[in-house]
């Protein structure tokens, strides 16, 4: 028995629509625009980098003064444009970001305390591709996690800023930019002295390790309290 003309052509319809959504599935994914820099909106920052941090790229911020200060600056300066996401072990201020001028509605938290959370939350993120920026403590993982998240980075051009006293070896080797804060002096208000207040600091930033530019090279920068 032949089967009606609209039960056929109905037939048909589902099958191109089919053999539609399987060419789609199987073509390669277009590649991701991205940004050959990311500019940090700290001109002294700016200019010593180049014009910026490299989209795509896993960059230390190594010391004992600075780093989180300077951490700061950078997701001030993203969440202008876009969303970052920040794994937070315990001790983020928000409103220290705020004051920083981060916009916090495009600040997403990830708690991560323990390092094989933080290893997942950030392989997550950058799979994910939803975010240009991942600010993440320091945490002890294998060269090989290292190489996959750097890898993962690259290859969504998503910038992994990580804070550290002093990045061991495999983070080390998997950075491609690695940056040093030291103390250079503290700024005092008024007359110095017992009658005298701590306005903030500045601090030298100098470049350890990076792909296009000569390590050695560094540039002061000034933290004040408002």
């Amino acid at each position: 028995m032949a089967l009606p003309a609209a039960v056929l052509e109905r037939k048909s319809e589902r099958r191109r629509s089919f053999e539609l959504l399987k060419a789609r599935l199987g073509a390669k994914p277009s590649p991701v625009p991205v940004e050959p820099l990311l500019p940090t909106a700290i001109p002294e920052l700016d200019r010593l980098l180049g014009g910026g941090f490299p989209a795509g790229a896993v960059a230390t911020l190594e010391g004992e003064t600075g780093c989180w200060s300077l951490a700061a600056g950078l997701v001030a300066a993203m969440t202008r444009r876009s969303l970052v996401a920040i794994l937070d072990d315990g001790g983020l201020y928000p409103p220290a970001l705020a004051d920083a001028g981060a916009c916090l509605e495009r600040v997403l938290v990830v708690p991560a305390r323990k390092a094989l959370a933080a290893a997942r939350a950030a392989d997550i993120l950058l799979r994910s591709r939803i975010c240009r920026l991942i600010l993440m403590p320091a945490v002890a993982l294998r060269d090989a996690v290292w190489e996959r998240l750097a890898k993962l980075a690259r290859r969504g051009g998503v910038l992994v800023i990580v804070v550290a006293a002093c990045a061991g070896s495999a983070l080390s080797a998997a950075a491609e930019i690695r940056l040093h804060c030291e103390l250079a002096r503290a700024l005092v208000r008024g007359g110095r002295g017992l009658w005298g207040s701590v306005a903030g600091f500045e601090f030298c930033v100098a470049v350890r390790k990076h792909k296009h530019l000569a390590a050695g090279r560094a540039a002061r920068l000034r933290c004040v309290a408002e």
